[in-house]
């Protein structure tokens, strides 16, 4: 199915109420957290989590009953979430229903609820919600970024000296020791080189706020299609890159999902392949 086909219009209102629902139960869900739900090593849902999901998946079944779904927390065959992340010919809804759940666990407001519609593997709606601070951006391709309405847009830099960098959280679970082996690194000349650097514990925030003008970079050394698609769509309708490590335009195949504002793409990019 062609873009040119969808009617993005209808189909953004309909994920505006989805993300509605989930908005309130976020809201509502500070006051009775249940246990944390063990999914790995130091990785963890909440009921809430759960409860969102559902709730999310739900209303865009009844208001688009054709369009597949993908969420972080469901179970899903193994053939579909490669597909999702492979390029998926036709549309294909896909959400995180709190990014940054351990933020939320612990009544850090920096948490949201990120849901894309991806066509073809490439995201062309994008929301990240962030209910505890009453901010909603949205992204359509080729329309543009906005927060609560107003068209935002990066903020250059004239260089890293100048730059708050976002960097996501360090990786537990397998694979985490190589990982944040780079990650080590990476921060270690952030750190030199940079004005400051952020590690705020979701990455579409991070996403969000770079297109916002707030940070100026983010770092995240994955991909995951729910964590990254709304977010790396409203940079890229901000005025900012998505890249990965060799400096190919980000993908589901990238390696690692970088972004920043056009001038600090060599230097930052530079960084990640020294500490690699």
């Amino acid at each position: 199915m062609r873009v040119a086909d969808l009617n993005l219009v209808g189909l953004l209102l309909a994920a505006e109420h989805a993300i509605d629902i989930g908005a309130r139960t976020l809201r509502r869900g500070r006051s009775h957290i249940g246990a944390l739900i063990g999914k790995g090593d130091r990785d963890f849902a909440t009921d809430v989590d759960l409860q969102i999901e559902s709730e999310i998946k739900a209303a865009l079944a009844e208001a688009t009953p054709n369009i597949p779904f993908l969420g972080e927390e469901e179970e899903v065959e193994v053939e579909e979430e490669e597909a999702a992340s492979d390029g998926v010919a036709g549309p294909r809804w896909v959400l995180d229903p709190i990014d940054g759940t351990i933020n939320f666990a612990r009544d850090i407001p920096l948490c949201s609820i990120s849901l894309s519609l991806l066509v073809d593997g490439q995201p062309v709606l994008g929301i990240v919600d962030l209910p505890l601070l009453g901010e909603r951006f949205l992204a359509q391709a080729g329309e543009g970024a906005y927060l609560n309405g107003t068209r935002i847009s990066v903020a250059e830099v004239a260089g890293l000296r100048e730059a708050i960098v976002g960097v996501a959280d360090f990786k537990v679970g397998v694979g985490s020791e190589e990982e944040n082996r780079i990650h080590l690194a990476a921060l270690a000349r952030l750190a030199h080189e940079s004005l400051r650097v952020r590690m705020l514990g979701s990455a579409a925030l991070d996403l969000a706020w770079l297109a916002a003008g707030r940070l100026n970079a983010t770092l995240m050394l994955s991909n995951l299609a729910w964590d990254v698609t709304a977010g790396l769509l409203l940079v890229r309708e901000a005025g900012g890159v998505v890249f990965d490590y060799d400096g190919s335009p980000h993908d589901a195949h990238s390696r690692f999902t970088i972004a920043s504002v056009p001038s600090l793409m060599e230097p930052v990019r530079q960084i990640v392949v020294e500490a690699m």
